[in-house]
Parts: C-alpha cells; structure tokens; sequence
C-alpha cells in the first residue's frame, strides 16, 4: 500500500487556521440567572421527559439542560418541578424517580428510586415543610423525603391515587383523585398532621380533585376535574381551620396560580380545546376579570404561571401534546410579549432573578 501526500499551499493553511470556529460556551459548568427553568413532560411511555433553560439576557434556549449536566436522560413523564431552599425537586412520574439538583448549578445531587418492594410508587407531585419534603404517589401514600439525608424517611398513607398537595396551618392537604379508578373517580381530600405526618381525616369534595393552592388567609382551593363530561369541573374552598368545606365554586379550571394576592386560573375545553384565563380574588370571592388574556394565539393550553419579579405571565402551550412546545409571555395587563420554542408539553417553570 503506498500512501499518497498531498502538499498543502502555506497560505490554505493560514486560512484553515483562521477560519476555525472559536469553542462555544460550555453551559454546563455555568450557574443558572435571569432565566427560567422549564420541565417539558414528553409522552407517556417515550422516555423523554426533558429540561428547558431560556435565558433572559440574550434570548438563548437550551432544550437539554438536565442531559447536558447529568449526562444522562432524565426519564419517562416529568410530573413536577419545585424549588426549596438550594435544591430543586423534579417528580419523574412513569420512571418512578425523584430527582434532587443543586438549585444554582443544575447538576443532580440524588437520584431516589420511589419503589416499594419492586413496585413502582408513581409519584406526582412535591410539597414542602420544614425539613422535609412530601411527594404524592399514586400507589396511595406520601412519602416523606428528609431534604439533608435526601433518603425517604416515612410513608404516610391517604386515598386513591393522591396528586397535588398544599400546606396551611400546620397541615398538608392531599387530593386523592382515584383518577386510575375512572370513571369511579375519588372525591376526597387528606388532611395530614405535619407534627406527627399521620392523616388526620379524609374531606368530601368534589369529584376526580387535582391541583390544589392555598391563599394568603390559610385557605384551600382544590380543583375538581369532573368527569370531563356530564360532571364539570369546579372548585371546592376548605377551611384550614375548621377543616370544613366553605364553598363550592362553580368555575371551569384546569390550572390554579398566584399572581400576588390573586389567583391566576386558567381552563382548557378538551372537547372544544377552546381556552380561557381569569383573575380570581380570593379576598372577596369574586372574579375580578373574566377575559384577563387572550388565548387565540395558545394552541393547547397546559400551564400557566406569573413571575413577581419581572412582573410578567408565562403560559405553557402544549401545541397538540405531540409537538414540541412554547412557553408564551404576557405583560401583567394580559397582552401578548414573545414566545420561547421549548421541549415536548412543558408544564412547570421555575424562575431565576
């Protein structure tokens, strides 16, 4: 075999030299600031649950950042994202994971396994209190994660298929969904004791409860789903206090958020796929603006949140559930700002000042 040289002009050389692209910013060895951080779900059973970065500063987006600082896939269904204190706390529901990250860096500290006996817990979604963290499995338990150890230290068990929680007065608030049962849906809520994380009574409400928040009086408002039917959804309003039922709101929700003392509520017509959002004050009662932002422009609406600091509205758009999504801003007046192509259903945002 005879090898062939070819002689390079000096001068090519040069310019071969010259034309070579300078490394680009490695993000993975960057803190996290003025952004915002965003869990896109995937699809059910594809293994591609992912993270968004969107930075502010220069508009630049990152569709794999947990991949690209833990140099692996994050896993199937990511249910929940919150922060607390310097970690961050992602719910991998199909994969059965809980994902603890350094809040500043990004980079994952404790992958926890949530099985018990070889069986998946399916967990759904986080709390917090004190120094623990308490996430709702679909196995019928909460379990109690200590935020040092990072270990599950206490199972605590409720109703059927529990899935968003709140704290207020002392007590965590479980919504116990049976949403695996349906059409035989749960109708019930877990008051916890979170002096002793022992159930203290289960609270009638409406059917298939969901998302749940507390106002800044102590009071709970839990979204019930309905049947997607005949049954619509509303709103049950519990008492922290007296653990009693206060009201039962007959309000099309899908979604609930703070934006300061109100409440931000957004509804999504699965028949229709017509979408709404309005302004709730929870103060007075009362829906303070009934057409607060218009949607035309949201194909799937998925999610919403508010962020205090720049004072703006982000609503996760879902695009089908099959596409990949945007996360798309208001202004606090509801005008449309700009939009930011993310991963596959966004859902939870989490922001960096």
């Amino acid at each position: 075999m005879h090898l062939i040289r070819i002689a390079v002009p000096f001068s090519l050389l040069l310019v071969l030299i010259s034309c070579k692209k300078e490394p680009e910013e490695i993000v993975v060895n960057s803190t996290l600031e003025n952004g915002m951080v965003i869990l896109c779900e995937g699809l059910f059973q594809q293994n591609n649950s992912s993270v968004s970065w969107v930075n502010f500063s220069n508009s630049t987006i990152t569709n794999t950042l947990f991949q690209d600082r833990a140099f692996r896939l994050l896993g199937d269904t990511g249910n929940d994202m919150q922060r607390y204190g310097n970690k961050i706390y992602i719910v991998v529901n199909a994969s059965s994971t809980v994902e603890i990250i350094d809040a500043l860096s990004f980079k994952p500290l404790q992958q926890i396994l949530m099985q018990n006996g070889g069986i998946a817990k399916q967990p759904r979604s986080v709390a917090f209190y004190g120094s623990n963290a308490y996430v709702s499995c679909y196995d019928g338990f909460v379990d109690v994660i200590d935020t040092t150890s990072m270990l599950v230290t206490q199972r605590i068990q409720v109703g059927a298929n529990p899935e968003g929680m709140a704290v207020a007065n002392n007590k965590l608030y479980v919504a116990n969904s049976g949403g695996l049962n349906f059409p035989n849906v749960d109708s019930t809520l877990s008051v916890i004791d979170l002096s002793t994380n022992t159930e203290l009574q289960k609270i009638v409400i409406g059917k298939n409860p969901g998302s749940v928040i507390a106002d800044s009086q102590g009071e709970i408002y839990v979204i019930n789903r309905g049947n997607y039917g005949a049954i619509p959804s509303s709103i049950s309003r519990v008492s922290s206090q007296t653990d009693a039922v206060l009201s039962e709101l007959s309000i099309n929700a899908t979604v609930i958020t703070h934006m300061n003392s109100d409440f931000l509520i957004a509804d999504l017509d699965i028949t229709t796929n017509n979408s709404s959002v309005i302004v709730f004050d929870p103060l007075t009662e009362t829906i303070s603006n009934s057409n607060f932002i218009n949607t035309s422009g949201v194909t799937t609406l998925y999610g919403i949140q508010y962020n205090s600091s720049k004072n703006l509205i982000f609503i996760s758009d879902a695009m089908g559930y099959s596409n990949t999504g945007y996360i798309r801003s208001y202004l606090a007046n509801g005008n449309a700002l700009k939009s930011y192509h993310v991963g596959l259903n966004p859902s939870k945002i989490l922001f960096y000042d």
